[in-house]
């Protein structure tokens, strides 16, 4: 089935998950989904997660992360930028998610990264999703 936000789609499937206490989830593989998922592994927000190109179609895992028993490290997701609306935001107006609690994911000319990585590039772009 044809998604029209693919990115809201990989989103409403992690908050699912958690919401029914799953390990792991899957999702449909797209690169831009695949480089959202390291940027989460890398801030700790989840465990790890692999690639199974074997399915069809491709399949991304991610293995949820719980700081203690039914408590996942995932407070709240929330799809920034839509099909839409499209927001950006210059080098210089990065939005900080609860005053740093959380981070900011964002779509530049140099790949998906965070908001602090953009801050320090000196680089703005499409902001994709906030995650604390």
């Amino acid at each position: 089935m044809a998604h029209t936000d693919p990115i809201a789609d990989m989103l409403t499937r992690m908050k699912n998950a958690i919401m029914a206490e799953k390990r792991d989830v899957a999702i449909p593989l797209s690169n831009t989904k695949l480089e959202i998922a390291k940027i989460l592994r890398t801030e700790g927000y989840i465990a790890n997660f692999r690639v199974d190109k074997a399915q069809v179609p491709a399949q991304l895992f991610i293995e949820l992360k719980y700081s203690s028993r039914k408590h996942n490290v995932i407070e709240g997701l929330k799809r920034i930028s839509k099909p839409g609306r499209r927001v950006y935001a210059q080098s210089g107006a990065i939005p900080r998610v609860l005053d740093g609690l959380g981070i900011a994911v964002i779509s530049t000319s140099q790949g998906i990264v965070t908001g602090a990585e953009c801050q320090k590039r000196g680089i703005g772009g499409e902001v994709l999703l906030h995650i604390w």
